[in-house]
């Protein structure tokens, strides 16, 4: 018996080596389009969340991108709202590509995106960046969640706001991810409703961080991050709703409490 034999990947099929981030960037490299309209959008939602911005920021679009095509029409009529309506809403295009399941489901886009369970994922994310660089080259900011800690390194130079969903806001490896993003990131509410659990991931990912994950080059590495002070709250409901006025000012009075900026998507 060999001495790896009943230790380890025990319950692993196979294991297929990925592009990395450095190669993926060169397949579909950014523009300076595509990065002005990143850049603009991170420092517009910042200037809001300091309150130096009057609008209000909106973040818009499908639960989830599955179709390519219907993506980029969306994309297009919602540029024009967001021309229309730019003296009094910042408009972010939520493109979503990473679906957090309960149980088990459809993954999204990056993970199956032939939507066959044939799971390519380096085709996922190939496609993927495309989409975001089509979409910042419109002229449009994007916004998307980020759920894999991986997947950030391959296409968040694209992003101008991210959000970490409610399942996985309690999470110490997203706390830690979202510390070293390089745009502003929301933290939703847990799916029961709780607040705490939002205000702790903002002083969290306010924080710094050393943790593992990967460089450019795909290599293991440890990450030292200096922590990002635009974390903010995303009232997303519970077991009923929580974005009314009553609630909203709830929200404010329990952020000010425990010593947190009051900022709420």
């Amino acid at each position: 018996m060999s001495t790896n034999d009943g230790v380890y990947n025990v319950n692993v099929i196979s294991s297929n080596v990925l592009i990395s981030p450095e190669k993926l960037k060169e397949q579909v490299p950014g523009s300076e389009k595509a990065y002005e309209t990143v850049v603009k959008g991170r420092q517009i939602i910042q200037d809001i969340l300091d309150r130096k911005d009057p609008r209000f920021l909106v973040v818009v679009g499908p639960c989830s991108i599955h179709d390519i095509k219907a993506a980029k029409e969306y994309a297009i009529r919602l540029k024009q709202l967001h021309d229309q309506l730019k003296d009094t809403l910042y408009l972010v295009m939520r493109v979503y590509f990473e679906k957090p399941r309960t149980s088990v489901g459809w993954k999204g886009l990056i993970n199956d995106p032939n939507l066959d369970d044939s799971c390519d994922m380096e085709k996922g994310l190939h496609v993927a960046r495309e989409l975001l660089l089509w979409i910042a080259e419109l002229g449009l900011p994007v916004g998307t969640e980020a759920l894999d800690p991986i997947t950030p390194q391959y296409l968040a130079d694209l992003y101008s706001w991210a959000a970490i969903g409610a399942r996985t806001t309690e999470s110490q490896t997203h706390r830690e991810m979202a510390s070293g993003l390089s745009m502003p990131v929301g933290f939703k509410n847990g799916t029961k409703g709780s607040l705490d659990m939002a205000a702790n991931a903002m002083r969290s990912a306010a924080s710094k961080h050393k943790f593992l994950g990967i460089n450019e080059k795909g290599q293991a590495c440890i990450i030292n991050t200096q922590g990002n002070r635009y974390a903010h709250v995303i009232l997303r409901g519970g077991q009923q709703p929580n974005y009314d006025s009553v609630n909203v000012r709830l929200a404010e009075e329990a952020l000010e409490k425990e010593g947190q900026v009051t900022n709420l998507v």
